[in-house]
């Protein structure tokens, strides 16, 4: 009995490095570690090296997610995803919290439920565009996230719409309005953790139906009629380059359905077409401890590589905005990046959404509010006053996002919309040096109104 669970075990490890690529990049993990503590100077070096390492482990985070997809269902798995990925996030803001350090976490929050509703869902929406001419989905499903992103917004833009609500007049006084936009945050805080809550008890209990899969109210996928230009188009280049073998791809650029040649047994879970029936490979046991284990893996190589970046942005060659709000949130959720891209090529929109829309929801009314909380138990007043720019930027973002899925389908065209809004925030970002806005942490004792200059906030 013993036996056969070994050598059932040593088979999955066989399989994970078998069919995930880039295999040969795990070497990079234990160089980074030893270069953070050999050569904690050498900054470029740990950051290049790190960035190396994270790229396999993101890899098998999304093939344990797509193995653990196949036994337990998209929502669930992705719901698992996004919870350990942001581990990350909240893991480094809880370090931050304590060394009075929230400035770039909490940029890097706000910059991460950027990523994730432009960036990632961008790409998946391009990438399954690719392959399929429309994409469907729940559309009642992601109508909710998006009016549970809207709300998360309105609960950060409204601590600087009471600040500046109060600054003209001539009785302002600074103090007090502090003070009421902490207890406001407080409030506040705690009303999103109860929407987060019910949120979690109506996808996985009362309504679990709505964010299934399949149903009469997911819109049909659709493949392109005739020839597919897009895989006509990598034929072409192909036989421009060089000659070579047939493949499945002169067939699948007919017929979007047909997997392509050579793919092994192990790896046929990942090529195989959600029409056909899928055999998972690995047990939910070892699909789970390779998801933790990875996330693990993943959060230590992540930190070493948000200490080279600080490094990198003390010689001013490179903004600390820039890094908050795009570097690190690229870095951090590389694992959710990868996940979500590879399902949505598979017609898996329902787990890419899941991971990409909820880890916005999570960050947005988990996350944040948790730190805000947890701040308020510790003795550190934190509020929910965010850098104006990046909560303007975040509205923006949700109202786009909102009116690219209204409609239940998807096409490449969306997809490239939200990469390139992506792409105008990450140069607007490059240039925007910041604002004294975002020192948010409250110390007990009272400040005079000359230290807190003009911005209004008390400081750790």
């Amino acid at each position: 009995m013993y036996g056969d669970a070994l050598s059932q075990l040593m088979d999955c490890i066989v399989l994970i490095f078998a069919c995930v690529g880039f295999n040969v990049l795990l070497v990079f993990i234990p160089i980074s570690w030893a270069l953070n503590f050999a050569l904690p100077n050498q900054h470029t070096l740990i950051f290049v090296v790190s960035f190396l390492a994270i790229i396999p482990l993101a890899k098998l985070l999304a093939y344990a997610t797509d193995e653990l997809s196949i036994r337990v269902g998209q929502t669930l798995a992705g719901l698992l995803n996004a919870t350990l990925g942001n581990a990350v996030e909240l893991i480094v803001s809880i370090i931050a919290l304590t060394k009075c350090e929230l400035t770039i976490v909490q940029s890097s929050l706000v910059g991460s439920i950027l990523s994730n509703l432009l960036l990632v869902l961008g790409m998946c929406f391009f990438a399954g565009g690719m392959r399929f001419s429309e994409q469907g989905f729940g559309q009642s499903a992601v109508q909710l996230n998006s009016s549970l992103l809207t709300i998360s917004v309105i609960a950060v833009l409204l601590p600087g719409a009471f600040q500046m609500a109060l600054q003209g007049q001539s009785s302002y006084d600074e103090p007090s309005t502090n003070s009421n936009i902490l207890k406001t945050s407080h409030g506040v805080a705690i009303i999103l953790l109860f929407i987060y809550g019910s949120y979690l008890v109506f996808q996985m209990f009362s309504h679990k139906a709505l964010y299934s899969d399949s149903g009469e109210h997911v819109q049909q996928t659709k493949g392109y009629e005739g020839q597919n230009p897009w895989l006509q188009l990598r034929l072409y280049r192909r036989k421009i380059v060089k000659s070579c073998r047939p493949t499945g791809d002169e067939e699948a650029a007919f017929n979007p359905t047909v997997p392509t040649e050579g793919a092994n047994l192990g790896c046929e879970s990942a090529s195989m077409d959600t029409d056909s029936v899928i055999e998972s490979y690995m047990s939910v046991p070892v699909s789970l401890g390779l998801l933790v284990g990875v996330t693990v893996l993943v959060a230590v190589t992540a930190e070493f590589l948000v200490d080279s970046i600080s490094g990198l942005t003390e010689s001013g060659a490179i903004g600390k905005e820039f890094v908050a709000v795009i570097l690190l949130p690229i870095v951090g959720n590389a694992a959710e990046h990868v996940t979500a891209v590879t399902v949505s090529v598979k017609d898996k929109l329902t787990l890419s959404l899941g991971v990409a829309v909820g880890s916005s929801i999570q960050i947005a009314l988990f996350v944040i509010p948790l730190m805000v909380t947890l701040a308020w138990i510790m003795g550190k007043q934190l509020t929910l006053l965010f850098d104006p720019l990046e909560s303007i930027v975040l509205f923006l973002s949700v109202l786009t996002v909102n009116y690219v899925v209204q409609d239940g389908k998807s096409n490449w065209l969306e997809g490239m919309i939200l990469i390139c809004l992506y792409l105008i925030l990450a140069v607007t970002f490059w240039f925007y040096p910041g604002t004294l806005l975002t020192g948010v942490f409250v110390n007990t004792e009272v400040l005079s109104s000359s230290s807190l200059g003009t911005t209004g906030i008390f400081l750790c």
